[in-house]
């Protein structure tokens, strides 16, 4: 990994396309072809700025970190290594899957400097596929996919224990955006925050029943325990549907920057909670020919063959591997069939009531805390959207407190279907 001469500063348009010409790893990947290059800033995000360079020979994204939250501002200091520690996750869920993840050319890490590979047009994020009502027939078995090859070969069911300590040594000092989930999905909504806010007045009443809400509350502070103290696999983070690009046979993920050793549930939660939130912002987006009837259905359906596939290839892995150097269950004791299908029922059952239990905290925080998705915002009208988001908040409610009775990913589907509407 490449690194600058000299320390940090902040880039534009001009000083990024002198910081390529000096940069031969940048220059190979245009095809060293630097007149006529375009950049364009499209960074839409919370954090980062990120810049799409095209030119004759070639193209490449640049993203850089700056030492502060960008959708806040100076107010809100941000560390920048934060660029590290997301070069390091995007080359290793690269390594073992990739087929989902852009490739990495240059990291530069004082200038906190990300190249990677420029996913194409018609590649859009999928958020943004979900609100325009856009069908993706393999969104399900990509994401599938991903996490199952992404999770499993970064926990102890395939690492030694020396091989994970070292690794989680290495994430753990990804702190600064490890403090700022549990500040703003574990804390934040349950309390009176400065960046909290929602859909007034409409939702006043909900955000307040939440601070209220005892039970939920000691339920997140287990969660947020959890998210603290497991470190189960590297995962990516922040792993919603704006993390997300896709065209109707290609699924990427990006924007690994959160990454650190963590529960599996939290990246799996995030990724079916946006969905449930997806569904329930369509009701905002229906009329006028538009009816989106059909296009909730696919929404459960995809959620359900999330889970479902995920599963299969998650547990596919494991027997694969089950004589390899992984030590969570040891081949020479864990030898009998019957108890190989045991200890997978288990794990596997836990690893449901954590994705629910993570991706309801996602969809609250989504509604009554900070950083609020397109999905919802994209609703003109105040009325209709606090509509949607009330009973995505009844729904994330239901699914966080009583997540460890559920048995099966077909129970989910139906408590989102019977929200009162």
């Amino acid at each position: 990994m490449a690194a600058a001469a000299g320390g940090f500063r902040a880039l534009d348009d001009k000083s990024l396309l002198e910081y390529i010409k000096a940069t031969p790893a940048l220059c190979a990947q245009l095809g060293n072809q630097l007149d006529g290059i375009s950049i364009k800033e499209v960074g839409d995000g919370n954090l980062n700025f990120v810049y799409i360079v095209v030119g004759p020979g070639g193209s490449l994204v640049i993203k850089q970190a700056v030492p502060y939250v960008r959708c806040v501002g100076d107010s809100w200091p941000l560390a920048k290594e934060r660029s590290y520690f997301e070069a390091l996750a995007l080359k290793e869920h690269g390594r073992l899957c990739p087929d989902h993840v852009p490739e990495v050319y240059h990291f530069d890490r004082p200038m906190s400097l990300i190249g990677m590979q420029y996913i194409k047009p018609p590649h859009i994020i999928l958020r943004k596929g979900l609100i325009a009502g856009i069908e993706y027939p393999l969104l399900a078995e990509h994401m599938a996919e991903y996490m199952a090859k992404t999770l499993y070969f970064t926990s102890l069911l395939h690492h030694s224990t020396l091989e994970h300590r070292a690794a989680v040594a290495e994430y753990c000092g990804n702190v600064d955006l490890c403090r700022l989930t549990e500040q703003v999905v574990f804390s934040d909504p349950y309390k009176i925050a400065q960046y909290n806010r929602w859909t007034s007045p409409y939702l006043d009443h909900d955000a307040e029943a939440i601070r209220e809400d005892d039970a939920l509350k000691v339920e997140v502070a287990e969660l947020k325990s959890m998210f603290c103290e497991r470190a189960q696999a590297l995962i990516h983070g922040d792993l919603h549907t704006g993390s997300i690009m896709v065209t109707s046979d290609s699924t990427q993920v990006i924007d690994p920057e959160f990454a650190f050793y963590g529960p599996m549930g939290f990246d799996i939660g995030a990724f079916l909670g946006n969905l449930i939130l997806a569904f329930f912002a369509q009701d905002g987006h229906s009329g006028q020919g538009n009816e989106r009837g059909p296009y909730k259905k696919w929404i459960l359906k995809t959620i359900e063959e999330t889970w479902n596939l995920f599963h299969q290839k998650f547990i596919s892995l494991w027997n694969e591997h089950k004589d390899g150097t992984g030590e969570a269950y040891l081949s020479d004791i864990y030898n009998k069939p019957e108890l190989q299908l045991l200890a997978q029922k288990k794990y596997m059952s836990n690893l449901l009531h954590d994705t629910l239990g993570f991706g309801a905290a996602k969809m609250i925080r989504r509604i009554v805390g900070i950083a609020h998705v397109e999905d919802f915002e994209s609703i003109q009208d105040d009325r209709k959207r606090s509509y949607c988001e009330h009973r995505a908040l009844e729904c994330a409610k239901k699914l966080l407190k009583e997540r460890c009775q559920f048995e099966s990913i077909g129970q989910v589907i139906s408590v989102i279907q019977a929200i009162p509407v």
